[in-house]
């Protein structure tokens, strides 16, 4: 059996540990540990079981929670995607059983702020996969927990239909939330299309419809969008790590709006983005 630990609110760690599990090509049981509201779709998680902690615990509670958990699963292989001590720090070398092999998912992190609730005995690594450039200073911890780390680009599974894509002349707004991050990317579509004298079809691709979203921009739940994307003019996003690396074979037409997180760092990445394209 294959557990993940894939703690987080949004819709980001899901995706990419169904991506890395298809990239990996590892078809044994898989068990999801994930507090994601996002963890009850099943266009998201497919067939995968999800136990979420109770809800409410405290960091000393999620690790008593996991340690619980992972001794009544025996995993052979734990993957610990993203927070290399998990979210609040609560994953640390004690909660795996003996014998398990750890890997981890290491994407671009704000280390400044995640190093300081690092466990003292954070969870050591059989095998990193460096998703993307990540800090130096967090590459160096990641050097010091691992026996091994190599590269790895994430390959989706096949997706299926996901309805009629937008017209040639339509613009993807897409972006699971919060609203006021939703509205703002179309507020900043609206701004770019009056700047270049254009009038393009404004499609959001997201899993609710804001309330004050403006008349004349089409909704649309699909998960996932980026098979939308072969038809659409433009494309605008936030800087999510799965949002640019989806949307990568449309880079020239893709506009990053970067939103401050306290791990991740959208800003950097969209940065990265801007550079040459090729």
């Amino acid at each position: 059996m294959i557990v993940c630990c894939v703690h987080g609110g949004g819709l980001g760690h899901l995706t990419r540990i169904r991506a890395a599990l298809h990239t990996l090509g590892w078809d044994e049981p898989v068990t999801l540990l994930s507090d994601s509201p996002f963890a009850a779709d099943e266009r998201v998680v497919g067939d995968l079981p999800v136990l979420r902690p109770p809800h409410g615990l405290d960091r000393s509670g999620l690790t008593r929670w996991t340690a619980d958990t992972l001794a009544a699963l025996a995993p052979r292989d734990l993957i610990i995607d993203a927070f290399p001590a998990g979210l609040r720090g609560e994953l640390t070398a004690s909660v795996i059983p003996a014998g398990t092999r750890v890997v981890h998912l290491a994407r671009l992190l704000r280390w400044e702020n995640y190093q300081p609730v690092l466990p003292a005995d954070p969870p050591r690594f059989d095998l990193t996969f460096v998703l993307e450039p990540l800090a130096p200073e967090h590459h160096a911890h990641l050097e010091a927990v691992s026996r091994e780390i190599a590269p790895l680009r994430l390959t989706d599974p096949p997706a299926r239909p996901a309805g009629d894509p937008p017209g040639p002349t339509g613009w993807l707004i897409v972006h699971s939330g919060p609203d006021e991050e939703i509205l703002e990317l179309v507020a900043y579509a609206q701004e770019t299309a009056a700047l270049e004298g254009l009038r393009p079809d404004l499609i959001l691709v997201s899993p609710r419809r804001p309330d004050a979203l403006p008349d004349g921009v089409e909704h649309l739940d699909v998960y996932p969008a980026w098979p939308l994307a072969g038809r659409a003019t433009r494309i605008i996003t936030a800087a999510g790590f799965n949002v640019v690396r989806q949307f990568a074979p449309w880079r020239d037409r893709h506009r990053l709006v970067p939103f401050p997180r306290t791990l991740d760092d959208q800003f950097t990445r969209a940065a990265r983005h801007q550079g040459p394209v090729g």
